[in-house]
């Protein structure tokens, strides 16, 4: 069993897009999360998102690509990258329909999946793919 002192904690989703304050104000606006700060470098963004904070930082930067890679994007219309954002919401409905009103690009309608979640699919601005389903209660 770990110890507490090498037990993680989830601190950062950091999501790798274009332009780092406009995918904050678009969270913002389409999701409904408060953007905690922009850094004055306009190269890290961050949202109130509860115990684990979710930030922006531009796709390429000389501080990361020369030690951990490039990021990757998808080569066609057809594929998406590896990691989908999920947010929780009591109303999917409303929440998808706020999102497509400011600039998420549908991908599915939410639908009442058999295991019990309501569960839609949008596009952010930077073509990542965000999951809007209810909480599952046990």
């Amino acid at each position: 069993m770990a110890s507490d002192a090498v037990k993680p904690a989830l601190a950062y989703i950091v999501v790798y897009v274009e332009d780092v304050p406009k995918s904050a104000a678009f969270y913002s606006t389409a999701f409904g999360y408060v953007v905690r700060r922009i850094d004055e470098s306009l190269k890290w963004a961050e949202l109130e998102s509860g115990a684990t904070t979710i930030a922006f930082t531009p796709r390429h930067q000389r501080e990361t690509d020369a030690l951990t890679g490039e990021v990757q994007l998808p080569e066609s219309a057809g594929e998406r990258g590896p990691v989908e954002i999920c947010f929780d919401y009591e109303d999917v409905d409303a929440a998808y329909r706020r999102a497509v009103d400011n600039g998420a690009v549908p991908v599915s309608a939410p639908e009442q999946k058999s295991w019990g979640q309501k569960v839609g699919y949008v596009g952010d601005i930077d073509g990542n793919i965000v999951r809007m389903g209810s909480h599952v209660r046990a």
